[in-house]
């Protein structure tokens, strides 16, 4: 094959990068090469609009396979994930039943939300009767004032049924810091509880103690830099602090456990996992953790490889959930899903498509679940490994995204990341990146479909919306608030309260499309208006075209309209408009020019306010409307 393949391209003669160069500014003619065609990413570098073999010379880990340190391919040889599905406990029979269940469909790891005043060997029995620890990953979390107690159990429970404990996968999970960042609340022995936490589990080699929530700085809204960035500066504070306690570096670094959000943005979240092995695995490697075994995977000065492999638990993300057009979240799901395991993680959660607004029906549950199962039974992602590997962009992407991780981890270390989190410098950052993506999603700069554009005019949500529950312990007990928590709002959120309030409202205003004059921008500007109004909620009228603007006017009276929109060329409105506009005035409806004219100052001086286009903050201006027409 590899000879067939070298006289397949020797009939083609090589194309240097200057004459490629050459031939885009050609066809660019003028035009500025980087202003053109080189992409700023929110991540602080640049993307070029093609890369080439030289481009990825000199990273170190091409030569590398599946397996090998640094692991940037993946920490295993094969592409086998978990599939995991939460379950969260309230009866333990009934948990049993769903588990059991879930099995039986594909699934092969849980994630079980124990309450904290049920835990009991009695119900971890009850909660995994019939389900064997050898052949499911296994997951616990409760409230982290009863985490030590839940691994006590757990761990006399597991070995209590005489199982090969090397063949038992999962974590009880404790997370140092999720009181700060979920509720502003100081946990100041986290260090005790961490070092009991991993001497508990000690006896289970395969089990992790230590969950670093990587995910939650994604579902706050950070860039994939900040989310890998904090994360490994998350890990390296505790990993550091039980070191600095005593503990041995290679038992502490095999009991941490990472989770991450997988966002929207396909090839930097593939990106996101490869760059987040590889640093990690320097990370660990700076500690010198010792090998105690006869090991494969020892490095000559005797170095624990094993021990710098990261364990990634996926989460596809909240942040970027919809109440509105939900079935979406589908979509959202998939290619984050594709992400992930293209990406080599060791378990993924699928969220379910109607989180969002109501506690998951069984379908919703099941379609999350069949989502992973489409990936390995269909689509075959499970039988090769990092096939992104040579990929110029890809490689290329996983070394820029490592750059500035590893920048933002060196930045955070000069001041701790508990220290950070206590003065708030990394829920602030994170926050203003949550602002600065809810700014581009108002004017339209970032999309969620349904949401800010092509929404379902006549879909209605709010009967379904249910009371969020986020699985809070409500354990405040009089402690520290005065920390700053992350903010958990959706990207959506703005959006879904306005269209929630034109609903509740009872009165949904109509919008009558005044389409005349030139027949592409009228249908264009029409068609653009209806997913603007849209966006609130507003019932769209939309017309075919009116031969004058009285005929529009009187079509817009008869269907009572609350607000009307005059849909012409720039060069008509100079004439349409302002005749549009005394025909209405005195009457009860919303004059509206779609576009921006050359005459946008002369209309204005005539007393015409309202003008929507491209440039419109889409947000600010349906807020606005929404005022006008009494919507609260």
């Amino acid at each position: 094959m590899s000879n067939q393949r070298e006289k397949l391209f020797t009939e083609f003669p090589p194309v240097s990068t200057q004459e490629w160069m050459e031939k885009i500014t050609a066809d660019l003619k003028g035009a500025d090469f980087q202003k053109k065609l080189v992409w700023r990413t929110n991540e602080g570098f640049d993307v070029n609009p093609f890369y080439r073999e030289e481009n990825i010379k000199g990273f170190s880990w091409l030569d590398n396979l599946p397996g090998q340190f640094p692991y940037v391919r993946s920490t295993r040889k094969n592409n086998i994930w978990y599939v995991r599905h939460e379950i969260d406990v309230k009866d333990f029979v009934e948990a049993n039943q769903k588990a059991l269940k879930l099995l039986e469909r594909g699934v092969t790891s849980l994630g079980f939300h124990i309450p904290k005043n049920a835990i009991s060997i009695e119900n971890i029995a009850t909660l995994l009767d019939g389900i064997s620890p050898e052949k499911v990953e296994l997951n616990f979390k409760t409230c982290i004032s009863r985490t030590v107690e839940l691994a006590k159990v757990v761990v006399n429970y597991i070995l209590s049924r005489n199982v090969d404990v090397m063949k038992c996968f999962g974590s009880i999970e404790f997370d140092p810091f999720r009181k700060i960042l979920k509720k502003g609340q100081d946990v100041p022995d986290w260090v005790e509880q961490a070092a009991e936490m991993v001497q508990i589990a000690a006896p289970l080699p395969r089990f992790k103690a230590i969950s670093i929530t990587g995910n939650m700085f994604n579902d706050a809204g950070a860039y994939s830099y900040q989310e890998l960035g904090y994360a490994l500066s998350y890990g390296n504070q505790v990993l550091s602090a039980l070191v600095e306690k005593g503990l041995n570096p290679t038992l502490t670094a095999k009991k941490i456990k990472f989770e991450f959000g997988v966002g929207s943005n396909y090839f930097m979240e593939i990106a996101k996992f490869r760059a987040a092995r590889w640093l990690w695995a320097e990370i660990v490697n700076a500690y010198k953790p010792v090998c105690p075994n006869d090991c494969d995977n020892k490095a000559p000065d005797g170095t624990c490889r094993c021990a710098a492999k990261m364990n990634i638990h996926a989460i596809t993300s909240k942040f970027n959930q919809t109440i509105y057009d939900p079935y979406v979240n589908m979509l959202r799901t998939q290619t984050e899903s594709m992400s992930a395991t293209i990406g080599a993680v060791d378990s993924l959660t699928v969220r379910p498509f109607d989180e969002a607004f109501e506690t998951p029906t069984e379908f919703g549950e099941r379609i999350a679940v069949n989502q992973q199962l489409l990936l390995k039974e269909e689509s075959h992602f499970d039988k090769i490994t990092d096939p992104s590997a040579g990929s110029y962009y890809i490689e290329n992407l996983t070394f820029s995204l490592a750059q500035q991780a590893w920048k933002l981890f060196l930045e955070t270390e000069e001041t701790g990341f508990y220290q950070a989190l206590k003065l708030g410098k990394i829920q602030d950052a994170i926050d203003t990146s949550a602002q600065a993506r809810a700014k581009a999603l108002a004017n339209r700069k970032e999309i969620l479909l349904g949401t800010n554009q092509y929404p379902n005019f006549s879909e209605s949500m709010a009967e379904k919306m249910q009371k969020s529950d986020d699985h809070s312990c409500g354990c405040s007990n009089g402690e520290n608030t005065q920390l700053k928590k992350l903010n958990m709002t959706r990207l959506s959120d703005p959006f879904d309260t306005l269209r929630l309030a034109t609903e509740r409202s009872g009165k949904r205003p109509k919008v009558f499309m005044l389409t005349i004059g030139n027949l592409a921008m009228r249908s264009a500007r029409s068609q653009f208006s209806s997913n603007f109004f849209g966006c609130a909620g507003y019932e769209i009228i939309d017309n075919l075209g009116f031969n004058t603007v009285q005929d529009g006017i009187n079509a817009a009276r008869e269907k009572n309209a609350d607000i009307v929109v005059l849909c012409s060329s720039d060069d008509e409105y100079a004439a349409l408009a302002p005749e549009a506009f005394e025909l209405i005035k005195g009457g009860k409806e919303i004059f509206v020019v779609a576009g921006a004219p050359e005459c946008m100052e002369e209309l204005k001086a005539k007393g015409i306010e309202y003008f929507i286009n491209v440039r419109s903050n889409i947000l600010e201006t349906l807020r606005m409307f929404n005022t006008l027409l009494g919507i609260k």
